[in-house]
């Protein structure tokens, strides 16, 4: 599947690079960005092309207009259902997990812009993101529970792992909305910016990251993806081989060099 560049306003993810971070936009703002099957499967073509871009060091997520996602399109949910259309029933395993899994695995940095409201699957994937920067009228709200669904994309176990399980209990069970300094105090998001700069913030730390040892990045995300469901023996084992990898990359060599010669290191990712 092409993917549609930013200079195509009317497509449905707009996608654009500038030095080394790859920006994916949701472009639906007159419907808060909600997921069609057409934009989910944009959306995973994205990801799957950024991975595999070495062009692409650093990834930045966010929505157009008010939202950043208001998460499934209920309106196409509603019409495929009442058709008889089986696509809704399999959407989960066809788009969600995989969507999160590609987040997840992503072998650079993802940085969630949460520019205006994220619920449910859109709350999700930006828990699914390495880094979350929220605007102050940002909110978090997994609805799933108001519409007689269980969650998706991840949320049962990114939440736990970000606010702990009890909390992130209560905020399933009562669909309780978070703004954005509530969500920053409890470690939901990573920091909070004016409204108008989310984008900006996120774009300037993806091009910080961009320009530092994306090989590391990768494996520290490895780590931690292994970590939070292994036992103390496989966290080790996985360190061990992580450090033996990146022990031997021209980045380490020169990170260790620029320390001695009191400069600072440019790295490649090699």
């Amino acid at each position: 599947m092409g993917l549609d560049r930013e200079n195509n306003h009317d497509a449905e993810l707009l996608v654009g690079d500038s030095d080394g971070v790859r920006t994916l936009t949701l472009n639906r703002p007159d419907a808060f960005n909600s997921l069609t099957v057409a934009l989910k499967e944009q959306l995973l073509a994205a990801l799957h092309d950024a991975a595999g871009d070495p062009a692409v060091r650093a990834l930045v997520l966010t929505g157009a207009g008010r939202a950043f996602c208001a998460g499934q399109d209920l309106k196409e949910h509603v019409r495929l259902l009442s058709s008889g259309d089986p696509a809704p029933l399999s959407t989960v395993e066809k788009h969600y997990n995989p969507l999160t899994q590609a987040l997840f695995r992503m072998p650079k940095p993802v940085i969630a812009a949460v520019n205006g409201t994220a619920a449910g699957a859109g709350a999700s994937l930006s828990y699914a993101c390495d880094l979350r920067i929220a605007a102050r009228s940002a909110k978090f709200l997994l609805a799933f529970a108001n519409v007689g669904l269980a969650a998706d994309s991840g949320a049962s176990w990114t939440l736990p792992r970000l606010i702990g399980y009890g909390r992130a209990m209560e905020l399933m069970l009562l669909a309780q909305p978070v703004g954005a300094e509530e969500a920053l105090r409890i470690g939901m998001v990573t920091r909070v910016v004016d409204d108008g700069e989310v984008l900006a913030e996120a774009q300037k730390l993806a091009a910080r990251m961009a320009a530092g040892p994306t090989t590391a990045y990768a494996r520290i995300k490895q780590e931690m993806l292994t970590a939070a469901s292994a036992d103390l023996t496989e966290a080790l084992a996985e360190e061990a081989a992580a450090q033996a990898a990146t022990g031997q990359t021209a980045d380490h060599r020169e990170a260790v060099e620029a320390f001695v010669d009191k400069r600072e290191a440019r790295f490649t990712g090699l």
